[in-house]
């Protein structure tokens, strides 16, 4: 399940070469979920890198997740 949701925003994410010639990667519909790289590669591995932290913190603090539905109570037993 949560692989998949990251397949998914991953798939919807957008980069833009900087004049210095680093790329910016941000998936839009996750406020503050964005990264930045040397090369294009670098810059979506620390994307998803920023994703996965982003979507911990979210079910750590039982925030809403958009576009994912999940039961928080069974979560917070098994990662507390």
């Amino acid at each position: 399940m949560l692989t998949q949701y990251i397949l998914k925003q991953l798939g919807s994410a957008r980069y833009k070469l900087l004049e210095d010639g680093t790329y910016f990667g941000e998936i839009p519909r996750l406020q503050g979920v964005w990264a930045s790289g040397s090369s294009l590669e670098s810059c979506r591995e620390e994307l998803r890198e920023v994703l996965e932290s982003w979507l911990l913190l979210k079910l750590r603090s039982k925030d809403p997740i958009p576009g994912l539905k999940v039961q928080l109570r069974r979560l917070s037993h098994q990662y507390a």
